[in-house]
């Protein structure tokens, strides 16, 4: 099962993104460990050669006080002490005479100044020789490989055409050199095997939960619209991703379960007055009558079919607003303008049945929106208001009152009529069809309360029910305008 699943570890993105940084971050360790070591190396050289230089100052300032005798005994000095430089006397011919050094590269000895590459030598006391009693019938090309070391050195040719050399050992900076490729090479190893046991992990746990969401998906493809896709906790991209998803699947469910309500609202609700229609018509062309008499049938068809377009037409809206979508742009509104021309266009109408209609609006009030879905809003939210405002013999009154509130701008709609005394009853009324029992009297379709509240949605605000004590209240909360 794993080797079946390492291919499409591999193909992942995590796993991609691993390889990569992995890589990119062992080409940046190579290229900087080699770097010091170049450095190190080169630093230490400069070193050496400044030390060198040092030394046949003092050798020379020596062979000037005592000429060649004092300069071989400070050079024998020198080179019993523990980690001495290379020091070498030898004759025009290139044959040892003092120092430490038992054997050479050949050709060392026949070039002045400092060697242009590093050399091969042997220290006396490696092969049991004495270095304070070098053997002078040794040949300068006589080096051992097993016992070989790298140097560097200074030759200069004394006064007597003899030959001096004074060099440093380069074992430390190779020493150095080692230890550092050995370290990373083992640095490399870890990190690489580190990479690989977090990509195996990583790349599985990612693929265990893709299968879990990939196998969510298919049972929601398939028809379960209650599946939902697996939330760990963890708070990562997968449970975001869910989680967001999940949210979009209610929002679905929700909407087809709006769909399945909408579709028995509008069986239900406008089968009744589509039954009217067919029973006038049907009234009509049965018998003899007169011409006014079906002339009167045509104009309440008419009418009763206006009222139909009308519901249809405000299912559209509603539907329209909900899903998020108006084909109107927004706008700067001055909602105080608005409200007054409401309020002043159903003045008339509630004169005529009697309702007082009053309006307490505060100046200089202003919203970013629609100002034409907000009219309609009202207009509905007053229409209702007029409808039910008198009860138990009070004077009927509607009361609309725009003001700035702490979290925006509050325009409620109050009458003083039976109101809706249960919670319950006040929630579903803002459903799409929903007519309580004692409104069944008075004409409408169940929708005003319905577009009102998706109107608010659309705006960023809400739509919200309470008890006036006698009456309702309608209140419709707007989000401060911004921007100004």
């Amino acid at each position: 099962m794993m080797a079946a699943r390492l291919p499409a570890i591999l193909r992942t993105t995590a796993a991609r993104l691993s390889a990569l940084y992995l890589i990119l971050f062992a080409i940046c360790a190579i290229v900087l460990v080699f770097y010091m070591t170049s450095l190190s190396a080169r630093m230490l050289a400069a070193q050496t050669m400044e030390t060198i230089n040092e030394e046949v100052a003092n050798l020379g300032g020596a062979y000037q006080r005592g000429g060649l005798q004092r300069l071989v005994r400070v050079i024998g000095q020198r080179a019993r002490q523990p980690g001495a430089n290379l020091y070498l006397i030898a004759d025009a011919n290139g044959r040892i005479l003092a120092g430490n050094v038992e054997s050479l590269q050949p050709g060392v000895l026949e070039t002045e100044g400092w060697t242009t590459v590093p050399f091969t030598y042997e220290r006396y006391g490696e092969g049991g020789d004495d270095p304070a009693q070098p053997s002078v019938d040794l040949p300068e090309s006589r080096v051992d490989p097993r016992t070989a070391h790298d140097a560097i050195a200074l030759v200069l040719r004394l006064p007597n055409q003899m030959i001096m050399l004074v060099g440093r050992d380069l074992g430390e900076p190779q020493r150095l050199r080692s230890v550092v490729q050995r370290s990373l090479m083992i640095a490399l190893g870890m990190m690489g095997l580190g990479a690989a046991l977090i990509w195996m992990l990583v790349g599985r746990r990612a693929l265990i939960r893709i299968d879990n969401v990939s196998e969510a998906s298919r049972r929601i493809m398939g028809g379960d619209l209650n599946g939902r896709l697996p939330v760990t906790g963890a708070g990562d991209e997968f449970d975001r991703l869910s989680a967001n998803l999940n949210t979009m699947l209610a929002r679905i469910a929700s909407l087809n379960e709006g769909l399945r309500q909408v579709s028995d609202n509008i069986a239900h609700d406008l089968k009744t007055p589509l039954t009217r229609l067919r029973n006038r018509a049907e009234a009509a062309i049965s018998g003899d009558a007169k011409p006014e008499e079906y002339r009167a049938a045509l104009e309440q068809t008419i009418a009763e079919s206006d009222q139909l377009i009308k519901t249809f037409n405000a299912i559209l809206m509603i539907s329209r607003l909900e899903a998020g979508y108006s084909a109107e742009q927004t706008a700067t509104v001055d909602l105080t303008t608005a409200v007054r021309d409401v309020v002043e266009l159903y003045e008339p109408a509630a004169e005529e049945v009697g309702v007082e209609l009053r309006a307490s609006v505060e100046d200089g009030l202003s919203i970013d929106g629609n100002r034409e879905l907000i009219s309609q809003a009202l207009s509905n939210v007053i229409d209702n208001a007029i409808k039910y405002a008198s009860c138990d013999g009070r004077k009927a009154q509607v009361e609309v009152e725009l003001r700035r509130a702490d979290d925006g701008i509050s325009l409620a709609v109050t009458d003083n009529g039976p109101g809706i005394p249960d919670a319950a009853d006040r929630e579903r009324v803002t459903e799409r069809f929903v007519r309580l029992e004692k409104s069944r009297s008075q004409p409408g379709s169940g929708l005003g309360l319905s577009l009102a509240g998706a109107v608010m949605k659309f705006h960023g605000g809400r739509l919200e029910l309470l008890p006036a004590d006698p009456g309702l209240t309608v209140v419709m909360h707007f989000p401060v305008k911004t921007g100004g």
